[in-house]
């Protein structure tokens, strides 16, 4: 695997700034809740091989940084964390540039693992955790597949438990995964009652709905 680091250039932008795009993020996330991105973040180009790629465990994105972190770390995010309310990141954006099927390495997704995964951050609170062991976690949830054709956008809980894989194929595969940033934090009590589908998802999951 080689990791590209933030192309901004215009075939980019306009993948990522599409009306489309922003009516879903304001379905999800909710209007005026997001910020607007410029760039599509790092591209993991995953290559045919025969071996593990020795990156496939499951987990989740990280996404803010600890006090024991550099704030300006742009390699390792081992001590970045992620909280109950998610600070930092909206969504977990896959955009696939290349056509993605069953072989080519797509992401491995488990199907509803958000749910645990929010039962598991709420005891952590504002702190949320780090260094993090989820090999468990939605171990019990269905697999799907983050496959399709060049263009596809997956729009994915923040909380979903998802993995890489060995690629099988014969091409390589170009995949972008940036972080859909938050405009105001995620809410899980709001007195006007207008919770975001992200917010409702969390509030299911902690027995508050």
């Amino acid at each position: 695997m080689v990791r590209l680091p933030y192309y901004g250039g215009p075939p980019f932008r306009d993948a990522i700034d599409t009306a489309v795009l922003h009516a879903a993020f304001d379905q999800i996330v909710g209007q005026g809740r997001w910020r607007p991105r410029r760039d599509v973040g790092t591209f993991p180009v995953r290559f045919p091989h025969p071996d593990d790629p020795g990156d496939d465990g499951w987990h989740v994105d990280l996404s803010f940084p600890g006090e024991a972190s550099n704030p300006n770390e742009t390699q390792d995010f081992s001590a970045w964390r992620v909280n109950i309310t998610s600070r930092g990141r909206a969504l977990l954006l896959l955009f696939l540039f290349s056509d993605v099927g069953d072989d080519d390495a797509p992401t491995r997704i488990r199907v509803g693992s958000h749910l645990p995964m929010a039962r598991y951050l709420a005891p952590a609170g504002d702190a949320g955790r780090a260094h993090m062991m989820l090999e468990q976690m939605g171990s019990d949830c269905p697999v799907a597949l983050a496959t399709g054709a060049a263009g596809t956008v997956y729009l994915c809980h923040p909380f979903l438990v998802h993995a890489a894989q060995k690629h099988r194929g014969t091409r390589p595969r170009f995949l972008a995964q940036p972080p859909l940033h938050l405009a105001e934090p995620y809410r899980l009590e709001r007195s006007e009652g207008d919770y975001s589908p992200v917010e409702v998802a969390i509030r299911l999951a902690l027995g508050r709905i």
